[in-house]
Formats: C-alpha cells, sequence, structure tokens
C-alpha cells in the first residue's frame, strides 16, 4: 500500500507498506529518518518515541496505516534546520548523550513533558520518563538535562 503523511511538516509519500509494518520501520527504513531508534519492538524502551498528531507515542507499537494522513514529528523535526531545538541543546551540553541509543526518544519525551508542564519537579520528571530505559548515563545527566531545559523554557516565556 502507499502511505502517505506529513513527517516533519513536509508531505511524504512511502510506497510498498504492507499492513503490518510498524511506523517505526516507515520513519527509519523507507523515510531515511534514524533519530527514532529500534530496540525492544515492544514499547518498553521509549527509543521510538515520535509525536503522532501532537501526542507521544512510541513508534513501534503504531501500525503503519495507522499514520495516514497524519502529522508525525520525529527527533529529527524537533531542529529548525542546523539548529537545534533547546531541548536538544540542553541534552549535549549535560552529556546526557553517551551511546546515543535512547537519547531520542528522551528528548521527544521531555520536549513533551516541557510542553504540558513548563516547571516539573523531580518527581514529575521522573515519572514523565519512566518509560525511556537508558544503560549508559545513570540518569543523573539526564535529569540534569531536562531541569535544563525547564529553566531555559520558563525563561524564554
Amino acid at each position: 500500500m502507499r502511505l502517505k503523511m506529513t513527517v516533519n511538516g513536509e508531505s511524504r509519500d512511502a510506497d510498498g507498506v504492507w499492513p503490518g509494518e510498524s511506523l517505526l520501520y516507515v520513519l527509519r527504513e523507507r523515510l531515511g529518518l534514524p533519530g527514532s531508534k529500534n530496540a525492544c519492538e515492544q514499547g518498553e524502551c521509549g527509543s521510538c518515541t515520535v509525536y503522532l498528531d501532537g501526542v507521544a507515542v512510541c513508534a513501534c507499537l503504531v501500525a503503519a496505516g495507522q499514520a495516514v494522513d497524519r502529522e508525525v514529528i520525529t527527533v529529527e523535526g524537533l531542529a529548525d534546520g542546523d539548529r537545534l531545538d533547546p531541548v536538544q541543546e540542553c541534552f549535549v551540553q549535560a552529556g546526557a548523550v553517551q551511546c546515543g541509543f535512547c537519547t531520542p526518544g528522551l528528548i521527544v519525551a521531555t520536549h513533551d513533558l516541557i510542553a504540558r508542564n513548563p516547571s516539573p519537579s523531580d518527581e514529575e520528571i521522573r515519572e514523565a520518563l519512566a518509560g525511556n530505559l537508558c544503560r549508559c548515563t545513570g540518569y543523573e545527566k539526564i535529569l540534569d538535562a531536562v531541569r535544563a531545559a525547564a529553566r531555559r523554557k520558563a525563561a524564554q516565556t
């Protein structure tokens, strides 16, 4: 089947998509957007988190056909050309990007959290990121990045 959707603000088509294919597979393999990572394929790790019509979802759990005529924003789409989103900048500056495998999902989840709650407590940050697993950082640098991104967002408003 042919899949038409808007990805990162651009109308995109993917041909030859089979009905059971995941949105994650389409994004990575058919549309060349490798930011969202394929780790567990069960929605347990959060590495594939993207926005689907403004809602953060695990792309591995979304059938590609569910994205027809909908808007998808990936971690690549958070940046403005060569300029990183403030959340992305804070992750880099805090050193919260060690191996990078979990980073895209954590960035999208953080972006979503701060959009909903511009001044989250540590408990709210932990709850919002509970579905994202990281094996490298020990989470403290991730928490530092989220706190910094929230402060930056608050200073802009």
